[in-house]
Parts: structure tokens; C-alpha cells; sequence
């Protein structure tokens, strides 16, 4: 464990027999974010819209797996999904080995910020706070000491290569230093799993290329689970698997 991920847990395991998704052992074959049999349907003009029909994902410690599909096809509700900012009509949820479909919304609430870490296409840092700041924020909300948090804060500036921005606000920064602080924002509780929404969709290719990178040594040194969406096929090709959407399904590719 590393000073990146307090609670990222131990070093990928040697991969082991499948036995089902009993949740004993989940921990123990590193499986930080796991989807079974999840199904999500809307309801328009009276007429159900199934968009998520018994999708099955695992994603292991230490890995990045890349979600590529197209528009329309169920991206958004899985990440929501798997980031539980929404619930499945069926089928469960763990992250970290404890199921989350039907945990009190407190609960939810206290995993989606102590055990996830969101990127964005955008980095939506607020515009009134230094990048440090930033990242400080996140670690008062969950209770952390402010010294603290803005050593932890200045420690993921620098791994990120932006600690001699850390006085700038987002708008005194280029694209590239905003998307990476925005990651570094993520990591600063220590989420065991990481979700990014086309995180260099916004990027020209020469940063997008070494936001990239930062990203996915960040993933393996402090070993999170991360499902990355992205339309870039060129970087969905460096990731360690990818899997797209069909008929409601996870795919492999």
C-alpha cells in the first residue's frame, strides 16, 4: 500500500478458479468492483426501455478496463450504476466485496465517498479554490485533519506533476494541468475503485496521451480497480481489457 491509496488494498493476487460471486470471497481474489446480473430499465411515454439487461462485470485491483460504445447504448447507466449514484431494478453491486443495491442510502452515500473516485470529461473543479484546495476539500467533508489532508493533497500534486501549480486556481491552469488535478481530486480519500467518463475527451492528442499515462500509473502503483469510458480507441488498446455494450450486455472485446 502506498501514500496514494490509503485504503486501495494488498498487491493483485495470482488469478484464482472462479466459484461465483459469493462476496467471502471477493476481497481475497481482489475484485474491487463487481456487477452481477444487473438490469436497468426506464419508463417513456408507458413503454419500458431496457438499457442494462444482466450485465456482468469484474474489475480486479491493480486494473484498467476500458468501456467503448456507442452513444446510446448504456455507458452512462452503468457508470452511474457502478458509481451508485443510481440503483439497478435488479440484480447487485459490490464494491469492495460488500453489496451496495440495497444499502440505506447513508450507507450509498459513505462508500460512493470513501471507496470511489470520480473523473469527469470535464474537470469541474470549483473555480473559487487553488488546485490544492481542490483536493483538500474532499478529505474535510469525510472528517480528515486540514494539515493533513493538504500533506496528502500536495503528495498526489506531485506524483500527479502539478505540485508547483498547486496555488492556481483552475482557470489559471491549461487543460492537461486541470484534468490532472481533477484525477488527483478522485484519489484524495483513498478510493479502492476508480470511475472516469472520457477523462481526455476535452484533451489535444499530445496531452491527452500523457494524462493517460499518469492515469494508468497511478491505477497500477496504488492498486484501484478502474473502469475507464472512452471513445479513443487508440488509448482503449493500452488499457488491460476492453469491453463494450450490446443488447444490454457486457461484452468482451
Amino acid at each position: 500500500m502506498n501514500e496514494f491509496s490509503q485504503n486501495a488494498g494488498a498487491a493483485i493476487e495470482p488469478e484464482q478458479e472462479q466459484t461465483g460471486y459469493d462476496e467471502r470471497h471477493l476481497i481475497a481474489n481482489d475484485e474491487l468492483l463487481v456487477l452481477r446480473d444487473v438490469q436497468r430499465s426506464y419508463v417513456q411515454a408507458d413503454n419500458e426501455l431496457p438499457v442494462l439487461v444482466g450485465a456482468n462485470l469484474t474489475v480486479k485491483a491493480g486494473e484498467m478496463v476500458a468501456l467503448v460504445a456507442p452513444s446510446g447504448a448504456g455507458k452512462s447507466t452503468l457508470l452511474h450504476i457502478a458509481g451508485l449514484l443510481e440503483r439497478p431494478n435488479g440484480g447487485e453491486v459490490y464494491i469492495a466485496g460488500q453489496p451496495q443495491s440495497s444499502a440505506a442510502d447513508r450507507a450509498r452515500t459513505i462508500t460512493r465517498r470513501d471507496e470511489i473516485g470520480f473523473v469527469y470529461q470535464f474537470h469541474h473543479l470549483l473555480p473559487e479554490f487553488s488546485a490544492v484546495e481542490n483536493i483538500v476539500l474532499p478529505q474535510l467533508i469525510r472528517g480528515e485533519n486540514k494539515a493533513e489532508a493538504h500533506e496528502r493533497s500536495m503528495e498526489l500534486l506531485k506524483y500527479m506533476r502539478v505540485d508547483h501549480r498547486a496555488t492556481h486556481r483552475p482557470a489559471e491552469l491549461s487543460g492537461g494541468e486541470q484534468q490532472r488535478v481533477a484525477i488527483a481530486r478522485a484519489m484524495a480519500n483513498g478510493p479502492r475503485v476508480l470511475l472516469a467518463d472520457e477523462p481526455t475527451g476535452n484533451l489535444d492528442p499530445t496531452t491527452s496521451d500523457y494524462v493517460f499515462k499518469a492515469l494508468n500509473s497511478l491505477v497500477k502503483q496504488s492498486g484501484i480497480a478502474a473502469l475507464v469510458a472512452t471513445h479513443n480507441l487508440f488509448l482503449a488498446e493500452r488499457m488491460d481489457r476492453q469491453i463494450t455494450l450490446v443488447d444490454g450486455k457486457v461484452v468482451e472485446l
